[in-house]
């Protein structure tokens, strides 16, 4: 057993042998029998431990030794390949692991997986296989599809793995396939998906085992997001409603969690005027002519008509008509018919004299009278909806808001049905918010705080995809009873301000600056964290107001977070303050408000009765200095006067970060390394005060000369 222990603490210990010993040739190869020897090694925990050693090792090799490939090509990649089909359960699965990060990590070389890796998964979970050995194998290829080429999965793993959607001897085999079966779809892309996956697809979801079909609904969107959109509409769709209604409740509570995400797979971001940067973010598209057209074109039609409907389909009366609707509707003249077009190159503006515009009033009649009739013809008020998600499947998820699937589904079904309101949103398009505007509005009302929290984290998402016209009229209400709601519902819409407010109107924007003081008082005023991130928030929002209102609203709930009880609150406030004098002095006539406010930080914490806020003082002054905020000729004149008198403070800690501003910043500052610098003196007799200082840490930060600029702000705050 002491031996066996030996061996085990050595297999623990080869990444260091290699590291000290990977340099000589000779010990090299030493130690590569040593690691040989020990994956045949009879005891399992031996055997275990170099399996977890191996992919160090190999990232080790390859970072340090210019003959890798050989090296673990002959040496290590057998062992990994050995132990796939070693007997005892823990070694195999130390193997399957490390198999897989060698994978993930690029290591193995084409040809090993397909004439090594492979062949031996493929042997492993052949029908007639150990039931155990089969269903590790099965799910080892699932998990390496997506790290292999297209080619090699469709080639060699895709039909064992159609084999095994279908076995009927093991359900657990079966529910892996479920489970992973749109990681194997994204593996080989849309044409094997539909050609052979899809049918196992549809067997799976017909599963006599619920555990399958639910595995299926859990994975539905990632099968969807694969294929083509008349697949998504014609066998999909019905495939979904199936298990929407299925007998079993976890099915169906699985189900309905998908079925927003699914829902999302109709979406057509460009359609909606919107797009998806680099990082994810959902932005609006810059408008062109082409899309102010289309928008116009989208306002001035009726909500039932279909998108493929335009004013290509009027007669040709109705078309001048529709023409010289949408000019009045934009002066750019997008929406001009070729008639109009015709016209205008005829009497170009340029002229002085033209002949006066036709009278188009009868014509402007007839259309309204065609459009109020078209209205009354529409049964369906969602019918443009249809040509964009099958009908089933919109009256499924808005149905998600009813009490009785509470009762008979889940429980947090309307938590579900909100988080994923924003995807179904953008699929429907702005121009189909009507149809969800209820469906939201009774989410935003609802008796539980986490669906109401729920929208609080997503309702600026939601603002991009409706525009500025339906965020005014239907989110800013929702979003004024968030803000009075639970801090549990507020710090969504904290989050998450700015970028909720910068897609407002300067004037609606304007009006939620006396409700930024609200923030400051919290349920609970242990939740610090809520202050913090205001303080953040408001770091940001500096630029969507002049300075006037800055200095009028902002100013204040800055002040009062400089004074919080909790220190991280207070050093993410100091940068606020910092900010917000780089924003009162950088801007336009405001120099004068600039002055005001620096005067106001000199009385209010250099004269401080507290320690804490004289500290505060000298940290907001060398954040000044090292962020650049405000022209050096006004520091040196307004605030450095008052920092250098903090030299004399009573308290040691006020000091010391005094000491820093100065030796850290200020003399770091090309204006302060110039020869014949007036102020120079004054900062250097200050510097040679603190250094003879009685306290160890003032004549210490004060002596040492430290390059990196924000060193340990945590000390300081222990020291308090």
């Amino acid at each position: 057993m002491c031996c066996s222990l030996h061996r085990q603490i050595i297999a623990r210990g080869l990444l260091d042998v290699f590291r000290d010993f990977s340099n000589n040739e000779e010990d090299f190869l030493t130690v590569m029998e040593i690691v040989v020897r020990l994956s045949e090694d009879a005891e399992p925990t031996v055997r275990t431990e170099l399996m977890e050693q191996i992919p160090p090792i190999a990232i080790f090799l390859q970072e340090s030794r210019p003959k890798f490939p050989t090296a673990f090509f002959e040496y290590l990649m057998p062992i990994v390949v050995r132990y796939l089909t070693d007997v005892n359960n823990q070694v195999r699965k130390a193997g399957q692991e490390a198999l897989l990060i060698l994978l993930e990590q690029d290591l193995v070389a084409q040809s090993d997986i397909e004439n090594k890796v492979c062949p031996i998964l493929l042997d492993l979970s052949a029908p007639d296989s150990d039931d155990e050995y089969k269903v590790e194998a099965v799910n080892i290829i699932c998990k390496m599809a997506s790290m292999l080429s297209r080619t090699t999965v469709e080639h060699m793993l895709l039909p064992r793995f159609c084999e095994l959607c279908s076995d009927g001897k093991l359900f657990q085999v079966r529910k892996i396939c479920a489970a992973n079966f749109g990681d194997i779809c994204n593996a080989v892309g849309q044409e094997a998906t539909e050609r052979l996956l899809i049918p196992k697809f549809f067997e799976l979801c017909s599963d006599s085992v619920w555990g399958m079909r639910k595995a299926c609904a859990e994975c539905f969107m990632a099968v969807s997001y694969t294929t083509s959109p008349e697949v998504r509409r014609s066998k999909l769709s019905p495939l979904f409603i199936s298990l929407i209604s299925d007998t079993c409740r976890w099915v169906r509570q699985a189900a309905f969690q998908s079925l927003g995400p699914f829902i999302s797979t109709f979406a057509n971001p460009s359609s909606a005027g919107l797009y998806i940067r680099e990082d994810g973010t959902l932005s609006i598209r810059p408008s062109t002519q082409d899309n102010l057209n289309k928008d116009t074109q989208a306002e001035s039609s009726d909500c039932c008509t279909n998108p493929g409907e335009d004013v290509s389909q009027l007669s040709q009366g109705d078309k001048v008509a529709a023409g010289v609707l949408e000019v009045t509707k934009d002066s750019s003249f997008p929406g001009m018919n070729s008639r109009l077009q015709s016209a205008e190159d005829i009497f170009n503006t340029f002229l002085y004299w033209r002949p006066p515009l036709p009278d188009i009033s009868q014509d402007l009649e007839l259309l309204q009278f065609k459009t109020e009739k078209h209205k009354d013809s529409c049964s369906v008020p969602c019918n443009n909806c249809v040509d964009i998600i099958p009908q089933p499947l919109l009256d499924q998820y808005l149905s998600m808001t009813d009490p009785a699937r509470a009762q008979t589904v889940d429980t947090e079904i309307a938590k579900h049905c909100a988080y994923s309101l924003p995807g179904v949103a953008l699929t429907l398009g702005r121009q189909n918010w009507h149809c969800l505007k209820d469906t939201y509005e009774t989410l935003a009302s609802d008796v539980q705080w986490k669906v109401r929290r729920t929208l609080a984290f997503s309702i600026h998402e939601l603002a991009v995809i409706l525009g500025d016209q339906l965020t005014a009229a239907d989110l800013v209400p929702i979003f004024n009873g968030f803000l009075k709601d639970l801090d549990e519902v507020r710090i969504g819409v904290l989050k998450h301000l700015y970028d909720f407010l910068k897609l407002l109107h300067a004037d609606k924007r304007r009006e939620y600056l006396y409700q930024l003081q609200e923030f400051v008082v919290t349920d609970n005023s242990r939740n610090w964290r809520f202050r913090y991130e205001l303080a953040e928030q408001l770091i940001l929002i500096l630029e969507l107001y002049n300075p006037n209102d800055v200095y009028d609203y902002l100013r204040h709930i800055a002040l009062t977070l400089c004074s919080d009880k909790v220190s991280e609150v207070r050093w993410i406030s100091f940068k606020l303050v910092g900010d917000l004098v780089h924003f009162l002095f950088y801007t336009n006539n405001a120099n004068a408000l600039g002055l005001n406010f620096i005067n106001e930080l000199v009385v209010r914490f250099r004269h401080c009765s507290k320690w804490v806020g004289r500290q505060a003082f000298a940290f907001i002054c060398q954040a000044v200095v090292e962020e650049e905020c405000m022209p050096v000729d006004q520091f040196v004149e307004h605030l450095l006067p008052s920092l250098l008198s903090l030299a004399s403070d009573p308290v040691p800690n006020v000091r010391v970060l005094l000491a820093k501003a100065l030796r850290q910043t200020l003399l770091e500052k090309a204006y302060f390394k110039s020869v014949g610098n007036p102020h120079l003196e004054a900062v250097e007799e200050t510097i040679l005060a603190l250094q003879s200082d009685r306290d160890q840490d003032v004549s210490f930060f004060a002596t040492i000369k430290l390059k990196q600029g924000n060193i340990d702000n945590t000390t300081i705050e222990k020291q308090n």
